[in-house]
């Protein structure tokens, strides 16, 4: 992820921070805030590892397989 990218993608989460001042109650202003913040986070951590894997499943280590062919 490149800095232009990085600041793109919070470009686009000022618009939706900044449209929350219009927001009455503390409680939702908080409740929404964090929601955007939680979803930058994680796009922007995505974006720079590597796109996320389809299986959620966590690889299994193969010393167990091993130890049972001894």
């Amino acid at each position: 992820m490149t800095k232009e990218e990085f600041l793109a993608l919070a470009s686009q989460q000022w618009d939706k921070v900044s449209s929350l001042q219009e927001e009455k109650s503390f409680y939702e202003y908080e409740k929404k805030f964090e929601e955007i913040w939680i979803n930058y986070g994680r796009e922007a951590l995505e974006q720079t590892i590597s796109s996320p894997k389809t299986d959620r499943r966590k690889k299994k280590s193969s010393i167990a397989g091993s130890e049972v062919l001894k």
